[in-house]
């Protein structure tokens, strides 16, 4: 009988909390009278940072349920590095963990799977998310977008998988031995190798309260993701530098022809359009660049990802 816990990062989330931890203790409960986990098993709610009463009632939770742990970081660090901070801690504790948001808009029934899977030797049990109805229809054309394009930058991951996921005490600590600062989970974690397998995942809607997962906040996921794993858009770069001097060759023969044949008509418009064209494709190029340089600063500095509060055990 393995020891289980769930690890869910929260940021503002008063308006679900307890409701997340009931639903979570009938489940706790249901698994360990059918012998799936011990009674020892846990939930461990990361406050990265809230503003709110989040972590008070954490606090309270934990003194009235025997399952509730907490971790209380210094600040907020943001929804990677707080999954990973619950991680590397609940790692000591458990045998697994599975990492979950605090909202549950991830179907919980699929954590009895997960655990059986693990149970039958996978180290790594990915959350694939078969249904997103109620996600909104942005929401869910934007995520579809984005993991074909990481695919096609070549990061290795899993389709429409999020951070819904089952780790092994061992993958963990794989894991644990990889230094990057700027982290991006759903990229990492395949690297590991260890054997993996799937369940299917159906979003329902948010209990309470609106998603602190911004699209400001996704989209620079998503950027983090692509530049972390993949340096195919340099490649692309140097790739368009040639298309340029292709078509400033065509464009040189074209300007000789017309001033022997007598043609050529003066005028701006065709310089000044292609002043900028060319003007937005360099800026583009050295923005590209710079966030590669800015992610090898924030890498060389090798500050720690979180600082660690508080903890309830």
């Amino acid at each position: 009988m393995i020891t289980l816990a769930t690890v869910s990062p929260c940021y503002n989330e008063e308006d679900v909390l307890r409701h997340s931890t009931e639903r979570l203790t009938a489940l706790f409960e249901r698994m360990i009278a059918e012998g799936l986990i011990s009674d020892k098993s846990m939930m461990v709610f990361v406050n990265d940072g809230s503003r709110d009463h989040t972590w008070q009632i954490i606090k309270e939770l934990h003194s009235e349920n025997r399952f509730v742990r907490g971790i209380n970081l210094s600040r907020n660090e943001g929804h990677q590095n707080a999954i990973f901070a619950g991680m590397m801690k609940a790692r000591e504790w458990a045998d697994a963990v599975i990492t979950i948001d605090a909202d549950l808009q991830d179907d919980i029934e699929c954590i009895p799977q997960m655990v059986k899977h693990f149970q039958e030797g996978y180290d790594i049990v990915y959350g694939v998310k078969v249904s997103r109805k109620a996600d909104p229809f942005m929401k869910r054309m934007s995520a579809q977008a984005f993991y074909k394009l990481q695919s096609a930058m070549g990061v290795e991951s899993v389709f429409n998988h999020a951070d819904f996921r089952l780790m092994s005490k061992r993958a963990l600590d794989m894991l644990s031995t990889y230094g990057e600062r700027n982290l991006y989970l759903r990229g990492m974690i395949p690297l590991v190798g260890l054997p993996w397998t799937t369940v299917d995942d159906v979003i329902s809607e948010r209990y309470a309260g609106a998603s602190k997962y911004t699209l400001k906040k996704m989209l620079n996921l998503a950027l983090n993701g692509i530049t972390a794993f993949s340096i195919k858009p340099m490649h692309a770069i140097i790739q368009l530098g040639f298309v340029f001097l292709f078509i400033a060759f065509c464009i040189g023969i074209y300007v000789t022809h017309a001033l022997i044949a007598g043609t050529a008509v003066p005028g701006w418009a065709s310089l000044i359009l292609s002043v900028w064209l060319v003007g937005g494709f360099i800026i583009i190029c050295i923005g590209i660049t710079g966030i590669y340089i800015g992610n090898i600063y924030n890498e060389v500095k090798h500050r720690p990802l979180y600082h660690i509060q508080d903890i309830l055990e």
